[in-house]
């Protein structure tokens, strides 16, 4: 497991900031039936829960638009991605079907209302991952969305540069066909689903579809 540790910046402005990391190594493939019907079921209930307005007051969801605008980020423009999943569910849009573990991290994601940062570990620099405010100028290519501007974001850096954003995770540690080796964190800025129920359900999840083997668990705290 890589080490997840927190800025003072961070801490300052989130001092109940937790995060759940789950290592594991994997098999990837394309989503199967069974766990598409969960995304399914889980789309279906939020978009009989919640609606369109209401999204950003998820407890989780707030609490993250919260720390963005403590950090100077407007998070109306840059949107959470839990909550860019969960207002394509209510707007009809769906959810793409794309491979097991980005799937997965979808699932647990829509329905903790975390934003969860998947990523390849083999393509993480370093035995350290530290979330800490992103400076301006910062180099950073969010998946499928080209630069990002990531001032005032929170953001994981590796030895060479920042690899993940509630927003968007980097292009360089994204998940792919090929990912036998995931560092997963549930980012809980404030706590909706239980932290510790959050990560058991990843870890339940990775094992049923994605053949989990040497799995590691951790919550950090500041």
């Amino acid at each position: 497991m890589i080490e997840v540790s927190f800025s003072d910046e961070i801490v300052r402005h989130c001092p109940a900031i937790q995060v759940g990391v789950v290592s594991a190594q994997v098999v990837n493939c394309a989503t199967s039936d069974a766990l598409w019907d969960e995304i399914e079921q889980q789309c279906q209930r939020i978009s009989e829960t919640y609606e369109l307005l209401a999204i950003n007051q998820r407890p989780a969801i707030a609490a993250t638009r919260r720390l963005y605008k403590a950090l100077g980020k407007d998070p109306g423009r840059y949107r959470v991605a839990s909550e860019q999943l969960c207002r394509r569910i209510i707007r009809g849009l769906g959810l793409y079907r794309l491979t097991t573990l980005i799937d997965v991290v979808n699932l647990v994601s829509i329905a903790s209302g975390y934003p969860i940062s998947g990523l390849d570990a083999d393509r993480i620099e370093g035995p350290l991952m530290e979330m800490g405010v992103g400076r301006a100028g910062e180099v950073y290519h969010g998946i499928g969305r080209g630069e990002l501007n990531i001032e005032g974001m929170p953001v994981y850096r590796d030895a060479l540069g920042g690899i993940a954003t509630p927003t968007s995770d980097e292009e360089r540690t994204k998940f792919t066909l090929d990912t036998t080796h995931v560092q997963i964190c549930i980012n809980a800025f404030g706590e909706e689903m239980p932290l510790c129920q959050a990560v058991d359900w990843m870890v339940q999840l990775l094992s049923r579809y994605a053949q989990a083997t040497d799995v590691e668990t951790k919550i950090v705290k500041r």
